[in-house]
């Protein structure tokens, strides 16, 4: 999942014109239930807070959550 801020704003999954942009860009790897398999994150214009990346993170698990069910009730789980 891609997750990174846009003039400070925290995104979920950029489009290619966000993600040329933005001032964090990081991309989430997750295995159902809540195990990291890999976090990467770039500040493309600076530094950035480590309440920031919690930001990005908290998002990017929650879209990862939203996949993960969207896939169990196509399947009929």
């Amino acid at each position: 999942m891609s997750v990174g801020t846009l003039s400070g704003v925290p995104l979920l999954d950029l489009a290619y014109v966000e993600d040329r942009d933005a001032g964090v860009d990081a991309n989430v790897v997750m295995l159902d239930p809540d195990r990291f398999v890999e976090v990467q994150g770039t500040g493309e214009q600076g530094t950035f807070a480590r309440a920031e990346l919690d930001t990005l993170l908290d998002l990017a698990v929650g879209g990862i959550r939203t996949l993960f069910d969207a896939q169990r009730r196509a399947l009929g789980w």
